[in-house]
């Protein structure tokens, strides 16, 4: 049954302005800096959705004449830059991981951007009339969006949950991060020896040879005192949560213990404890050192393993609604060629004449840069081609796979790993190899990751305004604008952030603090298909480990190897922010909270971690651009007992602020200008 739009066709209201464009464009950038500084640190990114449509609302209400459709306007103008962004750390880093950059490239990944983003909206322009009237794609993100609004005509907003958690959490990142006052150290590792043991080896069942000594060790980290990441998992869930840091606890208390403890005298670890560089460092500085680059050198490659495996596994497990994109794609294309612009409001879109000529246009430059990178124009010719036929086909995935759970949950990055596997394949088959083929690989992947990024985000969108009675053209230009100026500017913080770690000591995109875990798998998938770098039995190892979990039955495969291949500390602050929704939960529910209830209170919690990742993220960047411009603060004495009550402090936040919510206001009846 369709949904009646809430704004009728003919009421006339102000949409597309001046000022719901330009609120939304800079939402656009602040959100997308904040996801770009989460996703390389964590992993994980945030649908901007929901803080820009409370945000858009507060605005818009300063002004006189506002209305709902501006709010629409600029809510959609705001979630392009969280979702361009996530295509681009998916992929972008990679340049910088595998040392085909030295320096984080402006103009190269400025211009990957911006043509993914524009080829994302653009293709979703032909699916928008099918998946936005299927009735059987529930689009449940797009639902609640759009019930925010409706709730807004009311007068509840939510601001004051977001605005404060956002203060709160600039305030702690101020006070612990390096580049601020350093008050606080938000994590404490130490490494933990193991006694002396003698192992004698037996052959049919007799010893043989000396027994040999052995003598490994622990190596441990608190969990980060971020609220960022605690709010991640409060947003995943305890059970999401509970797998992620499953995967650090097989990574961080087995793997790496046995690696050490297996590694004598004499091997190449050992040795590198040994090393004149670390000649001032005490023995346990220098076995944490060894313990982390085992972690780097044998962890990792098996966590890409399961990571590659488990994005298969996602893929095929949704093969049928995947097989239902494809088909709806190409039959989509064929209604929207010749289909002329309605003259009701409701069907108004960008003529279809100028978005076939924006896709044709596109692939020229894209050729002419796949060519500086082959100096081929044969493989040049088929890296267009790939990065077309393949961005069409999986953004139209990703529209079908939002509608049916969301774009938060969509797997962005299974799809991009398909469309490299592509690529590479492709380019070898055509004799395409070296350096430069492992960039015109990762350039297609980046710009088919950004389209399809985008193009959930924009079909969720488009759902959003199709409830509310939205003209298309406007959200589509809002759209094209916001994408052309967000692809010139979010590569600034991206950047700003690898250099601002280096400067500080750090190893910038790839290191301890921007690991950037996606971008990590496909740089190694990359240099082992096109380059012949990969540590295969490694990866084999991982592929076995991620068959296992399938086999049991595992929730999320993906999210266990992604623990493997995070840092100990981020993947134990996921998990806290996982128990603290979890206690929420369960308290709720003994107070004899229904499921409707507990869900509209834990939309609240999802405000108020919302607004700490933003915070958190937002203050980092300031402090990087702080670091870049060669201003610093004094630097206090930091100490890990000070971190203490941040923990305690968002357990409260997250937790009393839900339960002791007032109760649901009344609905709003209907539409009224």
């Amino acid at each position: 049954m369709s949904q009646k739009p809430f704004v009728p066709e003919n009421a006339s209201l102000s949409e597309f302005t001046l000022r719901a464009l330009v609120l939304g464009v800079v939402q656009a950038v602040l959100l997308g800096a904040a996801n770009a500084y989460l996703g390389m640190k964590a992993g994980q990114t945030i649908a901007a959705t929901f803080p820009a449509a409370i945000i858009s609302m507060v605005v818009l209400r300063a002004f006189r004449g506002h209305s709902i459709l501006e709010e629409n306007v600029a809510r959609s103008a705001a979630s392009v830059g969280e979702a361009l962004v996530a295509g681009a750390i998916f992929t972008l880093p990679a340049f910088v991981i595998t040392g085909l950059w030295p320096v984080f490239d402006y103009w190269q990944s400025t211009f990957m951007m911006l043509v993914g983003g524009v080829l994302g909206v653009l293709f979703v322009i032909f699916l928008r009339r099918t998946l936005c009237e299927d009735p059987t794609l529930p689009f449940p993100e797009a639902t609640a969006a759009a019930e925010i609004h409706k709730a807004g005509q009311k007068g509840a907003t939510g601001a004051k949950y977001l605005f404060a958690s956002m203060g709160f959490a600039s305030a702690v990142e101020l006070l612990k991060n390096q580049a601020g006052l350093h008050l606080i150290r938000d994590t404490v590792s130490g490494f933990i020896e193991f006694p002396m043991s003698k192992l004698r080896f037996l052959r049919q069942g007799r010893p043989f040879g000396d027994p040999g000594d052995y003598q490994g060790g622990l190596h441990i980290e608190s969990p980060y005192a971020s609220p960022a990441f605690m709010s991640v998992g409060y947003i995943i869930g305890p059970r999401l949560a509970a797998l992620n840091f499953s995967g650090g606890v097989l990574a961080w208390l087995i793997l790496v213990p046995l690696i050490l403890f297996l590694s004598g005298e004499g091997s190449a670890l050992m040795n590198l404890a040994q090393h004149p560089s670390l000649a001032d460092a005490g023995t346990l500085e220098r076995l944490e050192i060894v313990a982390d680059q085992a972690w780097r050198s044998v962890v990792r490659p098996i966590a890409v393993g399961a990571m590659l495996v488990s994005a298969c596994w996602t893929l095929f497990r949704m093969r049928g609604p995947l097989l239902a994109g494809v088909r709806r794609s190409f039959s989509d294309m064929k209604k929207a060629s010749g289909m002329a612009a309605g003259t009701g409001r409701y069907e108004r879109d960008v003529p279809m004449s100028w978005v076939v000529g924006g896709i044709v246009a596109l692939l020229l430059p894209m050729t002419a840069l796949y060519w500086w990178y082959t100096k081929g124009i044969g493989g040049a010719f088929m890296a267009a081609v790939a990065m077309i036929l393949t961005g069409f086909v999986l953004s139209a995935v990703a529209g079908y796979l939002v509608g049916v759970i969301g774009s938060s949950s969509s797997p962005t990055s299974g799809l991009a790993l398909s469309s490299l596997i592509v690529a590479a394949t492709l380019l070898v088959a055509i004799g395409v190899r070296g350096s430069g083929g492992v960039m015109a690989v990762l350039a297609v992947t980046a710009v088919v990751c950004c389209a399809t990024s985008l193009a959930g985000s924009v079909i969720q969108d488009f759902k959003v305004g199709h409830l509310l009675g939205a003209t298309p053209w406007a959200m589509q230009v809002a759209y094209l604008i916001a994408t052309i100026v967000t692809a010139f500017v979010l590569v600034v913080p991206i950047a700003m952030l690898h250099n601002a770690d280096i400067k500080m000591g750090g190893a910038g995109i790839g290191g301890e603090n921007l690991p950037a875990p996606q971008a990590g798998l496909m740089a190694m998938l990359a240099q082992g298909i096109v380059g012949g770098e990969m540590a295969w039995p490694l990866v084999l190892m991982g592929v076995a480990l991620a068959v296992g979990l399938i086999m049991m039955g595992c929730e999320s495969p993906m999210v266990v190897a992604v623990g493997m291949y995070l840092d100990f500390a981020t993947v134990s602050a996921i998990f806290v922010g996982g128990v603290i929704r979890w206690i929420g939960d369960a308290w709720m529910a003994r107070r004899g909270m229904d499921a409707p209830e507990i869900e509209r209170r834990v939309n609240i919690g999802t405000l108020l971690a919302s607004g700490m990742i933003a915070g958190e993220a937002l203050m980092a960047i300031l402090l990087a651009i702080s670091v870049n411009a060669g201003v610093t603060l004094p630097a206090l004495a930091g100490s890990g007992l000070l971190a203490l009550p941040i923990f305690a402090i968002v357990a409260i936040v997250l937790v009393l602020i839900p339960v002791r919510a007032p109760d649901k206001p009344a609905a709003p009846a209907g539409f009224a200008p």
